[in-house]
């Protein structure tokens, strides 16, 4: 059984690997200017990174299902230190952009550690300890820009990527002197190939992680189609808001770590189709508070704190489902999920930043409502005949 102190580090491992994706937001204008870098080319770092994570999802994670997870993530840990410090000490553009492919190649050790938490969850608490590791990555994400900017202000861009160098490398040595020796899978007897071949046969052969892939998708389109581009109509009347004060935002959003906590305890009932159902219904809603955005920051922030609770229920009864379906499997399963978090993720990112230079701010919340409707009324269609998992039997000591 996990302590509550190795569930908090591998919450705080997990959100300070995927930090690193996000933490260049912030920072483009002043990499840009320092490295003599075009607008286009200074886009092409967020790019890039998203690139490597995306590759990292498929061609790393299956790996924890084949290879000592305790040294897997070790390793990992302590070459994403050097691909920040290489980040950090880039001379040129295309140092940087190289380090920041690797960054998101390698910041995909936190997808190894959610599988790796949830292989040691007694089943009848994986929802829970599910739920509370991807609080940890749901707090990355959100306090990442704030983070950057903040410390950029402080000390340069370069010191932000030295601080997560620092962080990284000290976590790597306390997971490895703390991470649990047991729970390893047995020595591989496939190779590499066969490997990620069998992440498309998982997909291809079972439905729900099919349909909950399609979920992620959805749910983290609408997710992207607000965080991408909500910086636009603050920066502009009636409000001209700060970068800091934007960034400020991702406090009120990591509200959503509450519910990733909650919704794991919900899903060890049996109760997760109900609660996918309510989250979909409640991410929908979000839009038309939203939509008041220009005319009453109140608004803005209930529907933040609305959103980022619907996707990440939604999203940690993903995990969950999926997992339980073939837990030997499962750094393949949740591998594969998450590519479509990122199709998902670019999807909107790149739909809602067109969109409202072309028609505004109200055809972006049109377009998050359509993301999040067209997620409802899937699962409408399927609640009553997609296979569940059933709630686990509570765990003897």
């Amino acid at each position: 059984m996990l302590s509550r102190g190795v569930v908090g580090l591998f919450a705080v491992a997990c959100g300070a690997a995927v930090a690193n994706v996000y933490l260049s937001q912030p920072l483009l204008v002043t990499m840009g200017r320092d490295l003599a870098m075009s607008p286009a080319l200074v886009g092409s770092v967020v790019t890039l990174t998203h690139a490597g994570y995306g590759l990292g999802l498929f061609f790393l994670v299956p790996l924890g299902d084949v290879a000592g997870r305790r040294r897997l993530v070790v390793a990992q840990m302590l070459l994403l230190v050097v691909a920040l410090a290489v980040a950090a000490a880039a001379p040129t553009a295309v140092v940087l952009l190289a380090g920041m492919a690797a960054v998101g190649l390698l910041a995909v050790v936190t997808q190894t550690l959610v599988a790796y938490a949830a292989s040691l969850a007694p089943p009848a608490q994986r929802g829970r300890v599910v739920g509370l590791v991807t609080s940890g990555v749901v707090t990355g994400i959100l306090l990442a820009r704030t983070a950057s900017g903040l410390l950029a202000d402080l000390a340069g861009w370069r010191c932000v990527y030295l601080a997560s160098a620092s962080l990284t490398a000290v976590l790597a040595v306390i997971l490895h002197r703390v991470l649990p020796r047991h729970g390893d899978p047995a020595p591989a007897t496939v190779r590499y190939g066969q490997l990620l071949r069998s992440t498309l046969t998982l997909f291809t052969r079972e439905r729900l992680p099919r349909l909950r892939a399609l979920f992620a998708l959805l749910v983290f389109a609408a997710f992207s189609t607000l965080w991408s581009s909500i910086a636009l109509p603050l920066s502009q009347a009636p409000y001209f808001l700060s970068h800091s004060a934007i960034g400020a935002l991702g406090l009120i959003g990591a509200a959503g770590a509450l519910a990733a906590a909650v919704t794991g305890r919900l899903n060890d009932r049996g109760l997760s189709r109900q609660t996918t159902g309510a989250a979909l219904a409640l991410l929908t809603a979000s839009w038309l508070p939203l939509a008041f955005t220009r005319s009453s920051l109140w608004a803005l922030v209930a529907g933040v704190i609305l959103l980022d609770l619907a996707v990440q229920a939604v999203h940690v009864t993903n995990q969950t489902l999926i997992y339980a379906l073939h837990p030997d499997a499962g750094s393949r399963l949740i591998g594969g999920y998450m590519v479509f978090y990122s199709i998902g993720s670019a999807t909107g990112a790149i739909a809602a930043t067109s969109l409202y230079t072309a028609a505004g701010w109200n055809a972006v919340c049109a377009l998050g409502a359509t993301f999040s409707g067209l997620a409802l009324a899937l699962w409408a269609l399927t609640r009553h005949n997609t296979p569940t998992p059933p709630p686990p039997a509570p765990h003897s000591p």
